[in-house]
């Protein structure tokens, strides 16, 4: 009983060695890939956030609206802008009709400009015509003087009252340009607190409720282009020099199982997540599907080349990555080139119709 264990134990180990796995090398295509993964977005997808703080008042659209430029989608509470505004609008129009000519400090400044200028002309009048006198001998030295301090302070009086009056027009000007200046900033802050669309698009998702605390940190809803996607996949850091736009993407998604989608590399973000050590790139898919969401996971492989008719091997057959088993166990060195996730070129060291073992 033994010997016969012994002897069906012999048989086994010798079928075995003689049923060993092998294969002839054959001729076959190959393509490089390098390995994406990502996810479906909305062209021009962007969250929408508030630059103010405050208590969210209204929510105008609703996810799955349509919306265009420039729309109003969520006001915030604004009644203290609203007062400022309402502030600004006030002295702004004081303003502007301080400046406006026949104002009540304009006038009072133009009416000295012109009661001392009537003056300086009565005192020129005066001076002139008793310097006359004066050069015929008729009057006194007294006289003279006089009349002639009376018509050098008609002008220096004449001359001030210019002066305050270009004084008082340039303080006017600069007070109405400030006014203005204050009621376009506060105009500003007031159209903070309505949040608009800065694009024609569709509100894909709301993420806050009425009643709620804004902040400029918190994100309030999700919009992006209607019904046109991209896919933005990220490219692990040993692969990115091999990317380039134009290649051709296999993508394969959850939502579609079993399809495999073409897509184009347009877009290579020139800078690495230091935390992830990733690459973000963009691709269109060629044809898409019927019906697609933002933030749909995806798998992808960017196709870097693709060579045809070729030797190759499976992968499972290289030893150390650079031998093969061939008769009586023997090694052979061969010379690979370029691999995929099931076979390798073989550039040198075996040709077609060669057998290989599977170590």
């Amino acid at each position: 009983m033994r010997a016969t264990f012994i002897l069906c134990i012999l048989i086994s180990l010798f079928s075995c060695k003689k049923e060993k796995e092998s294969i002839k090398v054959s001729s076959n295509d190959i393509t490089e890939s390098v390995y994406a993964s990502g996810k479906v977005k909305a062209v021009d997808q962007y969250n929408v956030y508030s630059t103010v703080n405050g208590v969210l008042q209204n929510i105008l659209v609703n996810a799955g609206d349509n919306i265009y430029k420039d729309q109003t989608l969520i006001e915030i509470d604004n009644l203290t802008s609203e007062l400022n505004t309402e502030n600004a609008r006030i002295a702004l129009d004081l303003s502007a009709e301080n400046n406006r000519k026949g104002s009540d400090k304009l006038e009072e400044i133009e009416l000295n400009v012109n009661l001392a200028l009537e003056k300086l002309q009565l005192d020129s009048s005066l001076y002139f015509r008793q310097k006359k006198l004066w050069s015929q001998n008729i009057g006194t030295q007294i006289d003279f003087e006089q009349k002639q301090l009376a018509y050098n302070n008609s002008q220096v009086n004449y001359q001030t009252a210019k002066k305050r009056l270009s004084q008082l027009k340039t303080q006017l000007q600069n007070e109405f340009k400030r006014a203005n200046v204050n009621y376009d900033i506060n105009k500003k802050l007031f159209s903070d607190y309505f949040i608009k669309s800065n694009i024609n698009g569709k509100v894909y998702d709301i993420l806050k409720e009425r009643g709620e605390l804004v902040t400029p940190q918190t994100p309030l809803a999700v919009i992006g282009k209607a019904d046109t996607f991209l896919l933005e996949l990220s490219v692990d850091e040993n692969d990115i020099i091999k990317i380039n736009a134009g290649q051709k993407v296999l993508v394969t998604m959850d939502s579609y199982k079993g399809v495999v989608l073409d897509a184009i590399v347009d877009k290579i973000y020139p800078i690495m997540n230091e935390r992830t050590r990733t690459f973000i790139i963009e691709a269109h898919f060629i044809d898409p599907p019927k019906k697609l969401f933002p933030n749909l996971s995806v798998e992808a492989n960017i196709v870097i080349q693709t060579k045809k008719n070729i030797i190759t091997i499976p992968n499972n057959y290289i030893i150390d990555g650079k031998y093969v088993l061939i008769d009586n166990n023997e090694k052979r060195e061969i010379k690979l080139g370029l691999k995929d996730y099931q076979k390798t070129e073989v550039l040198e060291g075996l040709k077609e119709n060669d057998t290989i073992y599977k170590p």
